[in-house]
């Protein structure tokens, strides 16, 4: 769970540029730089003139002093901050939540591993048990039928990625991908093949080699980020 204390400021988007940058109006009639903490498209959760939520940190060493959280979409928000992503996937895995990676002793984070000097997200490790190296994603693009789908943007790191966890797999060990979806109006999660069909191939061929794959819904508003359950998941291969 992420709480935001003190409470997000709400506001209008003006609009998203460079990438990680944000102009907003808060509600108070302030127009102020935001960081967009989100190296994707935002495919659907960056439309000007959208209701956003942000966090603000005073901290005289930061260049903007208002992070970008949440976006309001449909009537409900969507966790775009993908900064929280792997604190919320170690925080669902020690809770229980992924009952076949709930008997791992420790989690360490940002570990050096594989043959393209790749960092993984969390590794998993038990005496006892296999390590399960895993790679986390955050998920905020959803299709016409309700499905969240990834990447909402082509992605060669993304591609990477799958080739080092297969690798893994191969040489004996256990890895996983935790899709982190920040949103409540999905029912299940696909790969996005019209927008990225290499990573979403790889991704198939990851899970026919043995990767597993876990997308993990989680329920965004301005007050918290709470789990909510594992979706379904749907290949719609091409």
């Amino acid at each position: 769970m992420v709480i935001f204390d003190p409470p997000l400021l709400p506001g209008t988007l003006i609009r998203r540029y460079k990438r990680f940058l944000a102009d907003v109006v808060l509600d108070s009639g302030e127009t102020i730089l935001a960081h967009t903490p989100n190296t994707g498209s935002m495919l659907g959760v960056s439309d000007p003139g959208s209701r956003i939520w942000l966090s603000h940190h005073p901290d005289p060493k930061r260049k903007t002093h208002y992070t970008w959280e949440l976006t309001e979409v449909n009537q409900i928000c969507v966790g775009v901050n993908t900064a929280r992503s792997n604190a919320l996937a170690q925080e669902a895995i020690q809770a229980g939540a992924i009952q076949t990676l709930q008997s791992y002793a420790t989690i360490r984070t940002e570990v050096r591993y594989g043959q393209e000097r790749s960092r993984i997200d969390l590794l998993l490790e038990s005496d006892s048990l296999p390590p399960c190296y895993v790679e986390v994603k955050n998920v905020t693009a959803v299709d016409d039928a309700g499905r969240a789908l990834f990447p909402d943007a082509r992605t060669s790191r993304g591609q990477k990625h799958m080739r080092e966890l297969m690798h893994m797999v191969a040489c004996g060990h256990r890895a996983a991908i935790v899709l982190t979806v920040q949103r409540t109006d999905c029912t299940a999660f696909r790969p996005a093949w019209e927008i990225d069909p290499t990573y979403s191939e790889l991704l198939y061929q990851a899970a026919q080699a043995g990767v597993e794959i876990y997308p993990l819904q989680f329920k965004a508003t301005p007050e918290a980020i709470t789990f909510q359950r594992i979706l379904l998941l749907q290949w719609c291969l091409p």
